[in-house]
């Protein structure tokens, strides 16, 4: 059998903890029947776990655990093409296939709801885990159960993801955020990630750029990556209508018009070049379609 999975960009500035998509680049899991739990790696992440401590190995045992199926030991080959902690859900990609696998390699009857709150054990953010589960734009909300809206991005947006050469774990990322808000930063959240929503909905793009501006952790984010605001501003002198951060970072996301997305790509490289920090760009685009049999 064989899964493949998407990688997803998160936050979107305003919409923190908040907003997901499935993007067009994937990381494929096949399993092979075996006497044994072994993984093989091939792309990105060739240093992770190649035995039952690998993180598709651990949420397939633990999914098996829930369900009541005694696990089936297999032979893994990983091609991974999402890089590790860059911010594009490279650990949600590996939560989702360990879960999925249990289901198709079992048979099994198991509702998103259940599949969710296995993988809340590995990685409690939903705006992570659900366009990897169900693809499209997704508005997540936790507040004790599951409840998500799915909505179409527009299809004729680019998006230019400048990669850095280094790694930013979630859990260094995230202490560096305030546990408490001021309410008027809140209020400037609310009202921007309102306006994001309602932007992509009409067509207004030029609303963009205002929609991704944020209080609540980019501020705090931006020390930790070399470069950021000049980045960003690279990024919309060359004709960006948003630049934000990718998930936690240290990746930054430019939504461009198609015909400008070398341009932006460019800058972005370049702006970060000036600070010695070399990138990857990626060209991707929204897609539809979570984790699928390939």
């Amino acid at each position: 059998m064989k899964l493949k999975v998407p990688a997803t960009t998160t936050n979107f500035g305003s919409g923190f903890d908040t907003f997901g998509l499935a993007l067009n680049l994937y990381n494929t899991f096949i399993f092979e029947e075996g006497d044994a739990f072994g993984v093989e790696i091939e792309g990105e992440g060739k240093d992770l776990p190649k035995d039952e401590n690998n993180l598709v190995v651990k949420v397939y045992k633990r999914a098996c655990e829930v369900f009541g199926v005694s696990p089936k030991p297999f032979k893994l080959k990983q091609v991974n093409r999402v890089p590790t902690a860059r911010g594009l859900g490279s650990s949600a990609t590996a939560i989702v296939g360990g879960i999925e696998a249990c289901v198709k390699l079992h048979s099994l009857d198991v509702g998103l709801e259940d599949k969710i709150r296995v993988a809340f054990e590995f990685e409690p953010h939903p705006d992570n885990l659900l366009p990897a589960f169900v693809g499209g734009f997704v508005i997540c909300v936790q507040n004790g159960k599951l409840t998500f809206n799915k909505l179409t991005f527009p299809s004729d947006l680019s998006l230019v993801f400048a990669v850095p050469d280094f790694e930013l774990s979630t859990e260094e990322a995230r202490s560096v955020i305030k546990r408490e808000v001021s309410l008027k930063d809140a209020i400037f959240n609310i009202q921007r990630a309102s306006l994001f929503v309602s932007a992509i909905l009409t067509g207004r793009y030029e609303l963009l750029k205002t929609a991704v501006e944020d209080k609540l952790h980019q501020p705090h984010r931006a020390g930790l990556i070399k470069g950021f605001n000049r980045v960003l501003e690279a990024g919309y002198s060359a004709g960006s209508y948003a630049v934000f951060l990718s998930g936690a970072g240290p990746t930054i996301c430019a939504i461009t018009p198609e015909d400008k997305k070398d341009r932006v790509g460019n800058a972005m490289r370049e702006a970060f070049g000036e600070e010695e920090v070399k990138v990857d760009l990626l060209y991707l685009k929204a897609v539809e379609e979570g984790v699928s049999e390939a």
